[in-house]
Order: structure tokens, then sequence, then C-alpha cells
């Protein structure tokens, strides 16, 4: 497509200004007649060059198809002369702009680029390398290039698009989960408690010498009066147990707090613990309910990691409804082993009772971890010192709030189930750790 360039309104300025001065000048006139009979033919013959004598040019891009959340993101596009037109080889362009039609999903600032021609004048084929901040997870894809070619004269552009399409996904940062990265290195960078255990577990593991801080009911007798010497047994924890993420994508865990929402924070947590619990032989499943439903069937095994990510990665949560008592319900339907389900929710007063329904039965035959998220508004109203009424009404009803929260919380304490409330910053390290304490506790 051919536009006119800053060139020609240049030009046209200059020759309508001489026409002005002809109307107070009489020897302007002619000047301004001669002008417009030789700068009408230049216009004409640097249009006809543009668009008829300079050289067809190829592009293409390479580019990660997996990109990390957060992460920059390399990209190469490689131009080269391509069929020249009419069978002849053609001129490069006076000028040579660059635009890619990156994803909305990204953030970039190197268009437009400039190009050298000097490259392409040597025949080689030149390369523009340019990075791209993922901002979304989910699917993305570069449309188009868009080369914008300069006439000799600087009164024309032509505008190619070029169609090399590009596809791929973005995931959450998951490096952490890589399979050679140590379990003790993810915990403590990660700010978790490493807790030593000695004795008693739930599966034998070995034999060993009695060490001081042993308990005297781990010792095994009959070993030790094999060896003469005292002999205790070492427990580990018990592997091959089933684990439930059940996660709301709704409103509840739609606000924002810093980069990222609630629900970004919960789903990272989740895949991290996956990585996590599969590490230790132990079954995921992951169901999502509220904005949309989702299901990540019972897996065992490092490899389903790669499953998981592919069926979480677009994942994103909106404003609408959630209940997490038909969660519970249409996850009991599935499960036929004892489970230890986690359920990602924000929880209020008013699911006290519509899970008091379920929970009687569900606690029977599973154990239940329900994980809420700090109000930090309702925090930070109740600690301020309120200075007018309305600041005191304010801080007033934060404190009814907060305490109505705490009494659920402790009800379903002292029913028997496990209760969780961290912010959107601490919930992975809080997670984990809860995890690996009912792993040592033998509750499963």
């Amino acid at each position: 497509m051919m536009k006119p360039a800053a060139g020609l309104f240049i030009a046209a300025l200059l020759w309508l200004v001489l026409g002005a001065l002809g109307y107070f000048f009489d020897g302007a006139v002619l000047l301004w007649l001669a002008a417009g009979v030789f700068l009408f033919p230049l216009v004409i013959a640097d249009a006809l060059f543009l668009l008829l004598l300079t050289c067809r040019l190829a592009v293409s891009r390479q580019v990660a198809p997996s990109q990390a959340l957060g992460e920059p993101g390399g990209v190469v596009l490689k131009i080269s002369r391509g069929e020249p037109l009419r069978a002849r080889q053609g001129f490069l362009p006076a000028a040579l702009q660059l635009f890619d039609i990156y994803p909305d999903s990204m953030n970039c600032r190197a268009f437009p680029a400039v190009l050298d021609r000097k490259t392409l004048a040597r025949g080689e084929t030149l390369v523009f390398e340019y990075s791209v901040l993922p901002v979304q997870r989910g699917p993305w894809t570069f449309t188009a290039v868009h080369l914008l070619a300069g006439s000799p004269l600087r009164f024309w552009r032509r505008r190619t698009v070029h169609g090399c399409v590009s596809r791929g996904r973005t995931y959450p940062d998951f490096k952490k989960l890589g399979a050679g990265v140590d379990l003790r290195g993810i915990t403590e960078g990660a700010g978790l408690k490493n807790i030593r255990r000695r004795g008693q577990g739930l599966e034998f593991e070995s034999l060993r010498e009695y060490m001081s801080g042993d308990s005297i009911r781990a010792i095994d007798w009959r070993a030790t009066s094999r060896r003469q010497k005292l002999i205790v047994r070492e427990y580990r924890e018990q592997q091959d147990q089933q684990v439930l993420f059940l996660l709301d994508s709704g409103y509840r865990l739609h606000r924002r707090e810093g980069e990222y929402t609630q629900f970004d924070s919960a789903l990272n947590a989740v895949l991290l613990l996956s990585w996590v619990a599969l590490k230790h032989g132990d079954s995921v499943a992951v169901g999502a309910f509220g904005a949309e439903e989702r299901w990540f069937p019972m897996r065992k095994g490092m490899s389903s990691l790669t499953g998981l990510l592919n069926g979480l990665y677009d994942l994103h949560s909106s404003a609408a409804a959630s209940s997490p008592f038909s969660a519970l319900q249409n996850a009991l339907g599935r499960l036929h082993r004892r489970t230890f389900i986690i359920l990602i929710s924000n929880f209020r007063e008013e699911d006290g009772e519509s899970l008091s329904w379920i929970l009687p039965r569900l606690s029977r035959r599973h154990l239940l971890l329900l994980v809420s998220f700090r109000e930090q508004e309702a925090l930070r109203l109740a600690a301020r010192e309120p200075s007018t009424a309305d600041e005191t009404l304010e801080s007033a009803a934060a404190f009814s709030y907060l305490a109505s929260r705490r009494r659920l919380y402790a009800g379903w304490e002292h029913s028997g189930l496990l209760t969780l409330e961290t912010s959107a910053s601490n919930i992975t390290g809080s997670l984990i750790n809860r995890y690996l304490s009912v792993k040592r506790s033998g509750r499963l």
C-alpha cells in the first residue's frame, strides 16, 4: 500500500507558499508554474520507482513457543532479498522501517525500528533481535510483520505485510518446578520450615544405630540382640496418597494484590505444591470452579506435571459467582480413596451454613484443608485510629467482619477440619509447610 511521506507534504507546502506569493508578486507566478511542472514528474517517477523497481523482501520470525510469565523472551526477525519482480534483481528501498505485530498479552518497546540497509546491500540476511515481556498467561499469536519502504526522494512510503504467523503459550513461571531442582533448595528459597523428624512414621525405610534423642519405642529389639548394640527403625512419610486441589476461579479470588490477582498467586502455589507432592510419590488432581469448570484427573509421576501445566496455563478468574459447596459435592463423586482435599477460596460467614451439610460426610472419608486469603483492606481499617464518625463506623464494621471470620474458622477447626488463612505473598510457603506437616502427622 502506497502512502505519502513527509517529503511530499513539505514539497506541497512549499509549492503552495510559492503560489501564495504569486498573489503579491507577478514574477512569482511563473516560478510557481515552473516549480509545479518540475515537481509533478518527480513525484510520479519517485512513486513508480518504489512501486516497480524496488526488490521484494522476505521476512521470517523465530520465537520460542513456550514463554514464562514475567520473564523476557527473545524474538528474532530475519529479512532478506526475496524473488525479484519481473525477473530482475531490483533496487533496495531508500529507507526501511519495521513493525512486528506482537500479541496484546506482551509488552514491547522496540518499534518502530529503523533497519540498516548495508547488510541487505551486501546480499546478506539482516537479523533484527528484540525482546518481549509476557504479562498474561494463555495462548498468543504473532500475526504479521509490516515493512515500510521509503522512496529515493522521500516522497512516498510503501507498506508490505508479511504474514509469518507464530503461535505459542505463556505459562506461569515454572522454573522452580524443574525436575533437576532439589526439594531442599526449593524449601529454603521459599522461606519454608525445614523440620527434622526422627523415630516412628508411617512407612518403614531402614535400620540405623541409636542416636541421642531417639524414641525408645523406635528401638528394634530383635535387630539389637543380633548386633549387640541399640538399633532403631527409620520411618518416612507414607507415599502413594492422593491430593486434590479445588481452586476458585470466581469473584472471591478476583481481587488484585500488587502485580497479580489472588487467583494468580493461588495458581502458582498449586503448581509448586503439585511438584512437591509428585516428588513425594503422591497422586495429584486439580479441579477449578467458578468462572470456568475444569478437571485435571488424578495422576502420579513427575511426567504428569507437563499435562498439569498445559491444562491450567490459560485459566483465569473473573467476577462470576462460585460455590465451594457445589465444588466439594462434585468432587466427592469422583473420589474413591481417602484424599487430602485442599480447597482454595475466600470464605465468609455465609459459607458456614452451606458447607455444614457436607462437612460431616466428607470428614469421615477425606481430610479437608480450607485455604482463605486475608482481607488486607479489612485489616487496614481495623488497625487504623478513626478520627471521624464515618471512619469509626468503617473500623467497627471491619472488626465485626474479621471477628465473624475467626469464629467461622474456629468452628471448622473444632469439628476436625484444617484451616489456613494467609496472604497472597505467603500462600506458597504456607501451603507447602501445611502439606509437609500433614504428611508427617500421619493424618492421611
